[in-house]
């Protein structure tokens, strides 16, 4: 069958049509995007705004247009954090609905876990072992540890590299009491979590998903996505070690220009460092593999999961 998902992000709304069916890999087939940023578009009151609302309403149209003309079954669609946390985000949902036929599901941070950590265990399988897998957001970090399909511990953490950075970093290049701050921060949030990942015991393989560790992974030099897939990819905490210095005193223009780096995420890619080598520090792995498959993947499984065989 053929599948559109609609994914919503805090940074990204994405059309991603796939050829699909129960027991098998789903291959891409048209792949639609724009960097809305919705968790940008907020008043003072934490609300999604009305160019942010728009945005979102145009694009989702447009989705399903271009899923029809794509040949489409249904359209999967589901949104994360931002119309998660947004004290309006009901009566966006609602608006969304009546005027493109769309209702999202809105996933909670330990479902965003939960279906990332699916995704990982069907790319690398049941020889990984126990598995701890690291997905940084726009807006949260989602981390979820197991030695079956389902994670033992699935939790979500407002760690996003997008909210770190509205909150955290105000100056460009940032300044330097605001990374000392927002890195004490992150390590401190993220220790609330960690004994219940660690209580899970350690690690056979661990694996980082999301396009911040995909950033970090080929600016410290793995492969660039034009290779394919399949080539394995690696972030090591030495070499980002070496890149954190670099990255702070870089401004947003010159991250832009580094490999694997759009100028939409620039601004962001300090505070993902931050958190990635927080990640990497608590809960102490040397290396992190970076899975081509993450959340949307996930949902995809899911739903496929629940069909029955023919």
């Amino acid at each position: 069958m053929r599948l559109g998902v609609l994914d919503v992000g805090s940074n990204t709304v994405h059309l991603l049509v796939v050829d699909a069916h129960r027991g098998a890999a789903p291959l891409p087939a048209y792949s639609h995007k724009t960097e809305l940023r919705l968790a940008e578009h907020l008043d003072k009151d934490g609300k999604i705004d009305q160019s942010g609302a728009d945005g979102l309403v145009a694009f989702t149209k447009e989705a399903v247009e271009l899923a029809e003309d794509k040949g489409c079954e249904s359209v999967l669609s589901f949104a994360t954090s931002a119309l998660r946390e947004a004290p309006n985000g009901e009566k966006v949902l609602e608006r969304v609905k009546k005027e493109t036929g769309i209702m999202l599901e809105v996933l909670s941070g330990e479902d965003e876990a939960r279906l990332t950590f699916l995704a990982v265990r069907r790319w690398f399988g049941w020889s990984s072992g126990r598995l701890a897998v690291f997905d940084i957001g726009g807006g949260s970090l989602e981390i979820a540890a197991g030695s079956d399909e389902q994670p033992t511990v699935a939790v979500s953490v407002p760690l996003g590299a997008g909210r770190l950075t509205r909150e955290g970093l105000t100056a460009d290049p940032p300044d330097k009491d605001e990374v000392k701050a927002l890195r004490r921060r992150i390590r401190l949030e993220m220790a609330a979590v960690a004994g219940p990942v660690l209580r899970a015991g350690r690690p056979q393989r661990s694996v980082a998903s999301s396009k911040t560790f995909r950033s970090l992974a080929r600016i410290t030099g793995a492969a660039p996505s034009a290779d394919g897939p399949y080539v394995p990819r690696t972030l090591n905490r030495d070499d980002l070690n070496e890149w954190i210095p670099k990255l702070i005193k870089m401004s947003a223009a010159e991250r832009a220009s580094l490999p694997g780096v759009s100028a939409g995420r620039a601004s962001q890619l300090t505070a993902g460092a931050l958190v990635a080598d927080a990640v990497m520090d608590l809960f102490d792995l040397p290396a992190l593999e970076v899975c081509p498959w993450a959340l949307r993947e996930g949902v995809i499984l899911s739903r496929l999961d629940q069909l029955q065989p023919r």
